[in-house]
């Protein structure tokens, strides 16, 4: 996101106009998509755009969106960012204007397809199909996902478009009710602004990341916007000074050049500021410096290392921080150099270095890799992307978050590069494992592998790859797959097909355990029927019939309940379990909670009546944002909604979210944790104590320092009653002499019990 932008994140002004305003301004909005479209109309074309319109806007006329103003303003803003941020053109325009229609209207596909043709009906129908991923809170989610990336692959033009409309709608965001906003950007940050980042949308996913956080974080994203402005001068300064040597050299030596700064995102500021545990003044790379030159294709690369060589003849190069993504590509098409160097007032600086084509590659993503790929022969990564999300897709037969999860981490993370021993090249997501890299050559040679040889270094199957590994794998024909291997494999094709291969070792067990289960009941005089049988399932609460026998046959279920049955008539009737009911009571309770929208209070009267445990992946205190997960068998459990698991858990099941908020209770205490880095020095630990128990009251719970080398680092675990206590101990503590950096300690690592 641009400075302009982020000082433009203030609240939506109320929509208020006069009909005749309001035509006017959809007027003027329709003029501005015709005036970025127009260099790539072609005979006919404007037309089709004016005939797109008309359609879309008749019907949504009587259509209004949160914040009062007409629909149809929608999807022109949507086509605008298709055309101008995103470079898609007139057919993906017509789509855009008519996204909503058939979902919303009662315009139908076969309307859309007599007035421009099945191409045009193809996409509209792609996007109404997804439609439901947005604004429904069903336990369909991943398989309406499935529905966009079968889609994406057919063609991408529906999720580009799908992109644009959730840019459109985060843009526009305020107008919605608080969880809402909450479940709508959890979504956004889950998978829609990783989607962004894999099709090369970078600007795209920056402002969708930096959107979310305002409304998922919203206390740290106006500390830094507003740090952002503070020091916007003194960044301007700085870069100036910076670059006025390079543009020296580089005139001196004859480029066609543009060379200027450009700051961090929000987010990507936040997530280092939490990676590192520093503050917002300790962050030193707030900015990067971007070089582009305007080359001819056949001098790209050359002249991209010439002017990484002038610019480390002037600063000194960060050896391990050189990234070269022109030899070798990402998946998505990004090409540059990128290399950090140290520059005047010793600070680092980061520097991309790109040549036009690719900078419009970096920013329009893969509409314009197409372009520059149309006429080219080369292999293209990215219909090998498609290719292996078609594989994957086709092979899943489960709707579970799993598959959600899987896609995540296989398809949108960000990538490695490995060689096989004959030197050709791999890309895999970071984290993947040799075994990955067995399954992405072979699925034979996956469910063989026992070993790899990595740089003709014997390694085992679970060992992590690096960029420019090479990797030789070892095969054994009596190796089989186990469920272990799903413990450590990322990429989705890997463990599609360990899933598989335990399912198909699982059938032939639970064969033994169907056989077993026929001699019991036809000992006892019991029909071995369908029926029969799924009343012990339903009586064990199995998910399934092949999970039920494979239960009989590893003597996990031993049937001993059988005794206590009543057969009437050959139906067998298994005895009522109490505590079953009350169970189910409670989930119905819950459930009738969220569907009233209601205000759980956590603390005072409704206490006794609500069974709730807080998480301990972030362990909430009074005064965090939080929000209610009901999960089944444990009651309600609170999150932050900044937790680690919140954006899963509101994206995924939207249904188990509950509105909770604290009561004022200055009676309880709440076991939370500070972690401490500073100097060594004699009577430290007595002077932090001395803050915590003796100035401000507090209670301490544990204490472990750990020292070595002139530093030591600290964890306490005290009890405060409010978030409003703990700042002040966070504050209290950074005053003290020697004390380098204080942070609340707010996941599994502080190990709270």
């Amino acid at each position: 996101m641009s400075e302009q932008a982020i000082e433009q994140q203030v609240t939506l002004p109320k929509y208020n106009l006069t009909p005749e305003q309001e035509k006017k301004l959809i007027l003027r909005q329709y003029r501005a998509l015709l005036k970025v479209l127009r260099p790539k109309f072609k005979k006919g074309d404007e037309e089709l755009i004016r005939r797109a319109f008309e359609i879309a806007a008749e019907a949504h006329k009587t259509m209004r969106r949160k914040s009062g103003e007409p629909y149809i303003l929608h999807p022109i803003a949507v086509a605008i960012i298709c055309v101008e941020e995103i470079g898609l053109g007139v057919r993906s325009t017509i789509c855009s204007l008519l996204h909503d229609t058939v979902e919303d209207t009662d315009v139908t596909i076969e309307d859309v397809e007599r007035e421009f043709g099945g191409e045009i009906a193809r996409i509209v129908d792609g996007l109404t199909k997804i439609s439901n991923v947005i604004d429904t809170s069903t336990s369909q989610q991943a398989e309406n996902f499935k529905k966009i990336l079968l889609t994406l692959t057919d063609d991408p033009r529906v999720i580009l478009i799908k992109l644009a409309d959730r840019l459109h709608n985060m843009r526009t965001l305020d107008y919605m009710k608080r969880e809402k906003q909450l479940k709508i950007s959890s979504e956004t940050i889950w998978v829609y602004a990783p989607l962004a980042h894999r099709m090369g949308l970078y600007n795209i996913k920056t402002e969708l990341e930096d959107l979310s956080m305002k409304y998922l974080e919203p206390e740290g994203y106006r500390e830094i916007a507003q740090k952002l402005s503070e020091t916007k001068r003194e960044r301007s300064r700085y870069i100036n000074e910076f670059i006025k040597p390079l543009k020296e050299k580089l005139k001196k030596a004859g480029f066609n050049f543009d060379i200027y700064g450009r700051p961090k995102s929000i987010h990507s500021i936040w997530n280092k500021m939490k990676k590192k545990g520093v503050d917002f003044d300790e962050v030193y790379d707030l900015f990067a410096i971007r070089i582009i030159v305007y080359s001819s294709p056949e001098k790209e690369k050359e002249e991209c290392w010439k002017v990484y060589s002038l610019i480390t003849d002037e600063y000194l190069p960060s050896p391990e921080r050189l990234r070269d993504w022109i030899s070798n590509p990402k998946s998505n098409g990004y090409e540059a150099l990128h290399t950090t160097v140290m520059g005047p007032q010793g600070k680092w600086v980061e520097v991309q270095i790109r040549t036009n084509r690719m900078n419009e590659i970096a920013e329009k993503g893969l509409a314009a890799h197409y372009k520059y790929k149309e006429g080219s022969a080369d292999e293209d990564r990215f219909d090998k992307w498609f290719a292996q999300i078609r594989e994957v897709i086709s092979s899943q037969d489960t709707d579970s978050v799993d598959f959600l999860q899987d896609f995540k981490t296989s398809f949108l993370a960000e990538e490695i590069y490995v060689f096989t021993p004959k030197g050709d090249v791999k890309m895999l997501p970071v984290n993947s494992t040799a075994l990955d890299f067995a399954f992405t050559i072979h699925s034979a040679i996956g469910s063989r592998c026992i070993g790899a040889k990595v740089n003709h270094k014997l390694v085992p199957i679970s060992h992590k790859l690096r960029s420019g590994d090479q990797v030789e794998i070892i095969t054994s024909n009596k190796q089989k797959p186990t469920e272990d291997w799903l413990k450590f494999v990322v990429t989705a094709k890997a463990r599609a097909k360990i899933k598989d291969s335990l399912k198909e070792e699982k059938r032939n067990i639970a064969e033994d355990g169907k056989s077993i289960l026929q001699r019991r009941l036809e000992h006892m005089n019991i029909a071995f029927n369908q029926q029969n049988i799924d009343e012990l399932i339903s009586f064990y609460k199995t998910p399934s019939q092949l999970d039920f026998f494979y239960n009989i046959a590893i003597k996990r279920n031993e049937l001993k309940e059988l005794k206590d049955a009543i057969v009437i008539g050959g139906k067998l009737e298994m005895p009522k379990l109490q505590k079953n009911v009350v169970e189910v009571k409670h989930e119905t309770e819950y459930k009738h909670s969220s569907k009233k929208d209601s205000e759980l209070i956590i603390f005072g009267e409704s206490s006794d009546k609500i069974k709730y445990s807080l998480a301990k992946c972030c362990s909430p205190i009074p005064g965090d944002l939080v929000f209610g997960f009901v999960s089944t068998g444990k009651g309600l459990i609170i999150h932050r909604t900044n937790c680690p698991n919140a954006a899963q858990l509101m994206a995924n099941y939207a249904p188990r979210i509950v509105k909770t908020k604290w009561a004022k209770n200055k009676e309880i205490s709440f076991l939370t944790g500070v972690k401490i880095i500073g100097i060594d020095d004699v009577g430290v630990i007595n002077k932090i104590t001395n803050i915590i128990s003796g100035e401000l009251g507090i209670n301490i719970s544990a204490l472990t320092i750990e020292s070595g080398e002139g530093l030591f680092e600290g964890m306490i675990k005290v009890f405060v009653h409010d978030k409003e206590e703990l700042e002040d101990l966070v504050n209290r503590l950074k005053q003290l002499n020697g004390i380098q950096e204080v942070q609340r300690l707010d996941d599994e690592d502080a190990n709270f019990s």
